[in-house]
């Protein structure tokens, strides 16, 4: 089994030989929960595409652990850089597909408030759910032992999607009444992809419109209907292996 991978506030001081102290909440968690104990492999990471891969080299208290560095991996951006721009789900949905489609490696994720959308995120209770997306994005970042995490933007009006459409490279709605097969959309190598994954209630005429004019077409997945919360991390799952991510 491939080592535990935890958090560290930085890496700055990661070099081989280096001794480094995970503590904290993460440090708790490493030493209370997973219960490491010295000679383990762990790997500290900043989230950012370093990664500082050791063995724990002392336990101190429940939440303290010093690391000794064997080798310092630092990861570039893959590319295309695949966005999945996420209609608000019903209950806890949103963080089903955050969770999905950060271990199946999309790059970026956005929260979208389409007009379909029965959920809203409003005041206190938007910040809250936020907070709860980007807290999924990292706890999956980790148990799938990725290096760089994926960025969970501020939610986005229809307006400021259509411009995010705009500036990729190549752009999708998924729809199930879309004319052409995503597995057969001609891809960019290099760039952007930028996703757009409804609500259960569907895209409407007028963000199909607004998004149409943006660049992104209407795509259908497959033969089947999709639910909001799986379908972006399938389509994710297409493109990575179309584009070469997963080779």
């Amino acid at each position: 089994m491939t080592a535990p991978v935890f958090l560290a506030d930085s890496l700055a001081e990661a070099a081989v030989g280096a001794r480094l102290t995970l503590e904290g909440p993460e440090g708790r968690h490493a030493v209370s929960v997973r219960r490491l104990r010295v000679g383990e492999p762990v790997v500290l990471t900043d989230g950012a595409g370093t990664g500082a891969f050791g063995a724990v080299a002392a336990v101190e208290g429940k939440d303290r652990l010093l690391v000794e560095v064997a080798e310092v991996r630092h990861e570039a951006p893959p590319r295309p850089r695949i966005t999945v721009v996420q209609a608000l789900p019903k209950g806890d949905r949103g963080e089903l597909a955050v969770e999905t489609m950060t271990e199946t490696g999309v790059d970026a994720i956005v929260p979208w408030a389409a007009a379909r959308c029965v959920t809203q995120w409003k005041g206190e209770r938007g910040l809250k759910a936020l907070g709860k997306w980007r807290a999924t994005a990292r706890e999956a970042g980790k148990q799938s032992r990725r290096l760089i995490f994926p960025e969970v933007a501020d939610a986005m009006t229809t307006r400021q999607v259509a411009r995010l459409l705009a500036e990729s490279d190549f752009a999708a709605v998924l729809h199930e009444e879309g004319s052409e097969p995503l597995a057969t959309a001609p891809l960019p190598a290099e760039g952007s992809v930028v996703l757009v994954v409804g609500p259960e209630g569907g895209v409407s005429p007028e963000e199909l419109a607004a998004f149409a004019e943006a660049g992104a077409g209407p795509y259908r997945l497959g033969p089947t209907v999709l639910r909001t919360s799986t379908a972006g991390t399938a389509a994710a799952a297409l493109l990575l292996g179309r584009t070469g991510r997963w080779a």
